[in-house]
């Protein structure tokens, strides 16, 4: 498998990107006008352009060597959505008792973080694989516990407790984090134009995320 890069994108130029969710979905038109609608996608995949953060040539060089570290597409690394990199709704602060990630059974001792999106109607828990390291806070039945309880694997997402500190059956464990989302350039060919540059012309900086 591909190496990922544990290295976050540029956090200055990250500000001013543009993208978010694409899902895909297969429809079928009938004759009589219905239509059937399939998810092909279990998880949205995200799409961002970071070409919206460069406004200086010294930003321009940042990214090239970055992209150049990462030899184009090959490599993975984090990216931080400024508009959902917590677990907390609405910029909040992260609590311990945002996100339900488990129930305890008195036997199991690894839950992976996940963050859920709407309640009413068909809620989708998205897997959160890129945490960002000592943001990580847990509850069991709606009480912190130490950190010394417990260990995340910032490169998995998953939280493990450390023995004496397995929930107990019916134990609600929920968490708090901010994270990243693993993602790589969506080319291999970094077009600059410096005298468009100047002229004020954005360049393309196309990143998709990937599965890790």
């Amino acid at each position: 498998m591909t190496a990922f890069h544990e290295v976050l994108f540029p956090l200055d130029i990250a500000l001013k990107s543009a993208g978010g969710p694409e899902r895909r979905t297969e429809i079928v038109s009938f004759g009589s006008g219905r239509e059937q609608r399939n998810a092909r996608w279990a998880h949205s995949r995200r799409r961002y352009d970071a070409g919206y953060g460069v406004k200086t040539l010294d930003a321009l060089r940042a990214v090239v060597a970055f992209f150049e570290e990462r030899r184009g597409q090959l490599h993975g690394f984090r990216w931080r959505d400024r508009l959902d990199c917590s677990s907390a709704v609405g910029g909040a602060a992260a609590s311990p008792l945002d996100q339900g990630i488990g129930s305890g059974d008195g036997a199991t001792a690894s839950f992976q973080l996940v963050k859920t999106y709407g309640a009413s109607f068909a809620p989708y828990a998205r897997p959160i694989v890129k945490p960002v390291a000592g943001s990580v806070r847990v509850a069991v039945d709606h009480v912190e516990v130490s950190g010394a309880a417990f260990a995340c694997d910032v490169t998995t997402g998953v939280v493990t407790f450390l023995p004496g500190h397995v929930p107990a059956a019916d134990k609600a464990i929920t968490a708090g984090f901010l994270f990243d989302v693993p993602v790589r350039f969506d080319t291999d060919y970094l077009e600059v134009d410096l005298s468009a540059f100047a002229a004020g012309a954005i360049p393309k900086i196309p990143l998709v995320e990937i599965k890790v």
